[in-house]
């Protein structure tokens, strides 16, 4: 209900922000209000919750309000950046250099973790061998609960599979014979390698401190070194790359879950040869489903961005003095603003030049009674020209915006950046680009031509960490003194007796992110803070207590935020991606209506927002307290 009351039907922002002046110009603070996040903030509890929001409060109010600082006064863009600072605004600063420390301090935290678990992991390699030959040594007389699949329809398995790798032309390995054949031994290596070590941690040490990032980290470190090695370098490869990294993460993971499920299963004597066969089902299931639902969700959150984009100004941006419009340029180009109207542009400076004090560098409409309504963005340089001999396949809009233009394009990929944004591009027959497609996952445009905005973008971040390293290696172009910066910063944290690894994910993740985590976690520390006073008499063991802990009905009311929460997001993105008109002028009502909605516009909206996610986070923590239910009766007395 909370999630479609707020994505479905615009009742009030999903992310509030608030972005600070000086002294700490740049810094920013901001919170994904969704019940989802809340949930996995109580389920994986006070402890790691801070950590990562730790991370996210170095990046937003150390490492943006820094940069800013330092780069207030340069006029020349600073590499890897593409604008001067002064014209950046806290999100354009962590594009385009915090990402680069986040991704060092992630690499260096998984690669830490995973050399730290070099002695379980040997352990556990020996171990997972042992078993295998034992296995097969004892495969006659085996009892009913011992008994596992055929190894060779496993070994069948793998064969298939490796075949069907090599066959799609999507993962890259049909470069030539050389590629496919080396992919197919690196996947098979790696694979074995870490599957074994992945079923051994999650029954040691439990799936939640499993270092999967670490394993997919060093999987793909070792990959590029070896096509660096031998001159694999091309773009073509970071897909081959990047497949052989995606796969063995997705057999290491699996292989931890299939371990616990198993394990699940002996505890109440199941035979593990009925679960492995119900588990690839389930395996097979979910890869059906979730393609699909993958890629409209994407679809519903893609923008097909035009050259030029109009951004719309809040509600409280600053008025010009009456007569300065008549002495600003008119503007007259082929991208009209959602808004019809005579607009002008003003050119707001960046520092002390600025004409507007407060409102970011940049081009500005402002319409004739001296407001300022959109902030001018181009998406692409208007000289941009591409050849149309190099023209193979043509594409049409998908989603919403696929009702106001119905023409078919020429699509075209750009890897480098010199000539504008690396990306897809539709593209017409004399090479002229139209549309520049920024998709729904990992995309940042959140508005569309027709002035529409996008409530969510799925942000990837492992993946980009992933592109981050390959494109880095590969290409040799990494910024490494940014991402030697976060490998310090890991060091720094082991140094002190921190983990790195969850701390470096806060940093990389958004602090919006992890805002809502950080107060899911507080709620934990206190509903266990109140349940450990009221067991005090029993003398439990801390092992006990976190048992208890983890029975209490809050657990359950946590996974049910995110649960309900998810779906219904899923729902939401799906029903606004569908093309169908009577869907789109309905979500338009709700864009009017949204833009009179105080706790969705105004100077107050940020602030209101917050008001439903208090109330969801006191329902989260009465339950946790059992203040809403029946007392439990523990040893004859009653607790509450």
């Amino acid at each position: 209900l909370y999630q479609v009351l707020m994505g479905g039907l615009k009742g009030w922002r999903d992310t509030p922000e608030k972005v600070f002046g000086a002294p700490l110009k740049g810094g920013s603070i901001a919170a994904e209000i969704s019940p989802a996040l809340l949930g996995v903030g109580y389920i994986i509890g006070p402890r790691i919750a801070s950590i990562m929001a730790a991370g996210g409060v170095l990046a937003y109010l150390v490492l943006i309000p820094m940069i800013k600082f330092f780069g207030e006064t340069m006029t020349m863009a600073v590499a890897p950046g593409t604008v001067p600072i002064n014209e950046m605004s806290p999100n354009d600063i962590r594009g385009a250099y915090v990402l680069y420390i986040g991704a060092g301090a992630v690499a260096a935290g998984g690669i830490i973790s995973l050399f730290r678990s070099l002695p379980t992991i040997w352990s556990g390699l020996k171990g997972g061998l042992r078993d295998l030959r034992a296995g097969q040594g004892a495969a006659g007389s085996v009892a009913r609960t011992d008994q596992d699949l055929s190894m060779k329809l496993v070994l069948g398995g793998i064969i298939a599979l490796i075949a069907m790798i090599m066959a799609f032309p999507q993962l890259g390995l049909q470069q030539n014979i050389a590629t496919a054949f080396l992919g197919a031994l690196m996947i098979i290596a790696f694979g074995f390698l870490f599957v074994t070590v992945s079923s051994r941690l999650t029954g040691e040490i439990g799936s939640s401190s499993n270092p999967i990032s670490g394993m997919t980290v060093a999987t793909l470190l070792l990959t590029c070194l070896v096509f660096l090695l031998l001159g694999w370098t091309g773009p073509n490869y970071y897909v081959t790359a990047l497949s052989i990294g995606a796969i063995v993460c997705i057999a290491a993971s699996n292989g931890g879950t299939t371990s616990q499920d198993l394990k699940t299963g002996f505890l109440v004597g199941a035979t593990p040869k009925y679960q492995q066969i119900a588990i690839l089902i389930g395996a097979l299931a979910s890869a059906l489903v979730l393609g699909p639902i993958l890629l409209s969700l994407n679809d519903s959150s893609t923008v097909y961005a035009t050259q030029t984009m109009f951004i719309p100004v809040k509600e409280n941006a600053a008025q010009l003095e009456t007569g300065v419009p008549a002495s600003l340029q008119a503007f007259n180009e082929p991208d009209k603003p959602p808004q019809a109207g005579n607009y002008r542009i003003l050119k707001n400076e960046a520092g002390a030049g600025a004409t507007v004090a407060g409102l970011d560098a940049g081009d500005y409409l402002v319409n004739d009674a001296g407001k300022i309504v959109y902030k001018v963005e181009r998406t692409f340089p208007a000289e941009l020209r591409f050849n149309p001999s190099q023209f193979t396949k043509k594409e049409k809009l998908t989603g919403p915006q696929a009702n106001a233009d119905q023409n078919t394009y020429n699509v075209v990929h750009v890897t480098e950046t010199q000539n504008g944004p690396a990306g897809k591009y539709f593209v017409n027959d004399q090479g002229v680009p139209v549309y520049f497609v920024d998709p729904g996952i990992n995309g940042t445009q959140k508005f569309r031509p027709d002035g529409t905005t996008i409530d969510t973008k799925y942000d990837a971040p492992k993946a980009t960490l992933m592109s981050y390293i390959i494109k880095g290696i590969l290409n040799r172009q990494l910024p490494w003194g940014l991402v030697l910066l976060g490998v310090m910063i890991a060091v720094v944290l082991e140094m002190s007796g921190i983990p790195s690894l969850a701390f470096a994910v806060g940093v990389y993740l958004p602090l919006s992110s992890s805002s809502p985590i950080f107060i899911g976690g507080a709620i934990r520390w206190l509903v266990d803070r109140n349940m450990r006073r009221r067991l005090a008499h029993r003398k439990m063991t801390e092992e006990e207590l976190v048992a208890e802990g983890d029975k209490s009905p809050g657990v359950l009311m946590a996974s049910g935020y995110i649960a309900g929460g998810a779906l219904a997001a899923i729902v939401i993105a799906i029903m606004a991606g569908v093309p169908w008109q009577r869907l789109i002028d309905f979500n338009k009502r709700i864009d009017v209506w949204a833009l009179g909605n105080p706790l969705r516009s105004g100077g107050s909206a940020d602030l209101l927002s917050l008001i439903p996610f208090i109330i969801l986070a006191v329902l989260l923590y009465l339950v946790g307290r059992e203040a809403l239910l029946a007392a439990r009766d523990v040893d004859g007395r009653k607790y509450r």
